[in-house]
């Protein structure tokens, strides 16, 4: 039997991101996301529904993110669900389900979105950007005349 496990999200971070390294050099960075929903409800109003989602990402990931975005800052993600069960130490079993980071997609421009917070705004700094060319891409033999 065939099984997908792959997430798509689009919405604004609900708190700095964290962070931290392995004892081998890793990074991994945690923080959160806010991803709202619209819809109708019986009465024909329309509603609202926030859903608030952990994230994890390793490696250069992670220290992109960190790097670049900040509390507010609005971004697209892509990866998986990981499920993690652990028992607490009161003795409690405790389960939690995240999503691991596979890529992420920074939404906003230089002085857009991000934290009101001036200390998370210093910190932020704008996303390198790369203009492409049709004359970058490898093997592009496109005719100028094509009219699309």
């Amino acid at each position: 039997m065939a099984s997908l496990n792959k997430v798509f999200l689009i919405g604004n971070l609900t708190r700095d991101p964290e962070l931290r390294m392995t004892p081998k050099g890793t990074a991994i960075c945690t923080f959160g996301l806010a991803v709202n929903r619209q819809f109708r409800d019986d009465a024909g109003g329309t509603r609202e529904e926030t859903t608030f989602v952990d994230l994890e990402a390793w490696g250069k990931t992670g220290e992109l993110v960190s790097k670049y975005l900040a509390k507010g800052s609005p971004a697209m993600v892509e990866g998986r669900l990981r499920f993690d069960s652990w028992e607490s130490k009161t003795g409690e079993k405790r389960n939690k389900l995240k999503v691991v980071v596979d890529n992420v997609q920074f939404l906003s421009s230089r002085g857009e979105g991000g934290s009101q917070d001036s200390s998370a705004t210093e910190r932020r700094q704008p996303a390198p950007q790369r203009d492409v060319t049709a004359s970058d891409s490898p093997g592009n033999d496109v005719d100028d005349d094509v009219p699309f």
